[in-house]
């Protein structure tokens, strides 16, 4: 599949860059790449797949992130390790298993996976 009008990145807005870094990286492993004082690049397989931008506030709403896991319950289990809110707990839907969540800075991400 080639990358055109495939979404290829996407950015967070945060309050704590610092702290947002140290949430991604508990619970998901992210690592990234520093541009200066305010922003860090997340690092993704072939090429980065999106940034932690620092800002004064945090707007929440618009488009909902859904990350896939192999492994739902561990992932479940790591966000919160990591601080993260959940929003709404592990839940079935006709093509798998997901639960939504806050980081902590505030921005809302979903966690699925396939049936089992």
């Amino acid at each position: 599949m080639t990358r055109h009008h495939r979404i290829d990145y996407i950015e967070f807005s945060v309050t704590d860059l610092a702290r947002a870094k140290a949430f991604y990286t508990e619970a998901f492993g992210w690592s990234f790449t520093d541009y200066g004082p305010g922003y860090s690049g997340i690092l993704g397989g072939e090429h980065e797949m999106g940034g932690l931008e620092q800002v004064d506030s945090v707007t929440t709403g618009g488009p909902l992130v859904v990350l896939y896991s192999d492994d739902l319950d561990a992932s479940y289990a790591a966000v919160k390790r990591a601080g993260g809110a959940i929003a709404k707990e592990i839940f079935e839907f006709p093509g798998g298993k997901r639960f939504e969540f806050t980081d902590p800075g505030g921005n809302m991400l979903a966690v699925w996976t396939q049936p089992s």
